[in-house]
């Protein structure tokens, strides 16, 4: 990418879009298009369209997304699947009509099959029934990645998509009705610590397994890609590793400075069994994650504290 290029970052107010603001402001591209929701409603099919054709970006990334945790996910269903459906035909149908020829897509790993081998490959994608909880979610984001494949396709555009795993830090979500598992225990364990309570409650048995990633090392992942010209099939982006959600609970009450002990509710969903991404793809086109899930937690705790 051209430092002058023209770049517009969707959703540069959550925690995905910021971060990829603050990495290509690191890099030294000067020249971002943002546009608050009060500025610009991407479930607006004409005011994407007329913003896009007006102000003709060389490079778009789809950070904005309506997202949350399995309650919100399963509760919503309705509004997940519209409005994810929503912003992602608007944006990319909307970037070819003005002539946009590279953009990114970024969906989530609950596209995969509930339960698919591990870890996951790209190639897994629409072999078996997904999650129920998260379902219509997840297909908002599977015909996001085929509306990418099907404008290179007919329109010769080189629009990609990447799967980033969980992730976390700055600018996360942390109301506990709508946020997911990394950043609800951070909130618990804190406000149990600040109570003085001798437990907190955790969600589920503690045994699925979960990969975390943190949204810094996305965006650095996204912008690597960009910048190589990467116009090829899907990518996971990922650690490449796991852990139980009984172990994080206890990595995260060690951050926080909590002593009191973990409650498992077991009345409550596990979700998934076990979610790990097969990152070798992304491993040969020469990027790796580099913050440990114990610094991203001290770094995610310490933006929690200053929120």
């Amino acid at each position: 990418m051209d430092k002058t290029a023209k770049i517009f970052v969707t959703g540069h107010r959550g925690m995905v879009g910021s971060a990829l603001v603050r990495r290509l402001q690191l890099s030294g591209y000067a020249n971002l298009l943002m546009r608050t929701h009060a500025e610009l409603d991407l479930l607006d099919q004409k005011a994407v369209t007329d913003f896009l054709a007006q102000h003709q970006p060389d490079y778009i990334f789809i950070a904005a997304a309506r997202v949350g945790g399995i309650q919100a996910n399963n509760v919503y269903r309705a509004d997940f699947i519209y409005q994810n459906l929503m912003i992602e035909a608007n944006l990319i149908h909307g970037a070819h009509l003005a002539g946009v020829q590279r953009l990114m897509f970024l969906g989530s790993s609950c596209i995969y099959p509930r339960d698919c081998p591990q870890p996951i490959k790209e190639e897994y994608l629409l072999t078996g029934p997904l999650e129920p909880t998260n379902e219509p979610y997840a297909l908002a984001k599977i015909i996001g990645i085929k509306m990418a494949e099907s404008y290179n396709r007919q329109h010769g555009r080189q629009y990609v998509s990447v799967m980033p795993t969980n992730l976390y830090g700055p600018n996360d979500n942390y109301d506990l009705a709508t946020s997911h598992v990394l950043p609800a225990l951070i909130r618990k364990a804190f406000e149990a610590r600040e109570r003085g309570d001798a437990e907190y409650t955790v969600w589920g048995t503690g045994t699925p397994r979960r990969e975390f990633l943190y949204v810094d090392d996305l965006a650095d992942a996204c912008v690597h890609l960009m910048a190589q010209g990467y116009d090829g099939p899907l990518v996971n982006i990922g650690t490449g590793e796991d852990v139980t959600i009984r172990e994080l609970a206890h990595t995260v009450m060690s951050v926080v400075g909590f002593n009191g002990r973990v409650n498992f509710d077991t009345s409550k969903p596990d979700g998934t069994p076990r979610k790990l991404l097969d990152v070798s793809r992304l491993t040969a086109l020469g990027w790796r994650a580099t913050t440990s899930l114990q610094d991203g937690i001290r770094n995610a705790y310490a933006a929690f504290q200053a929120s």
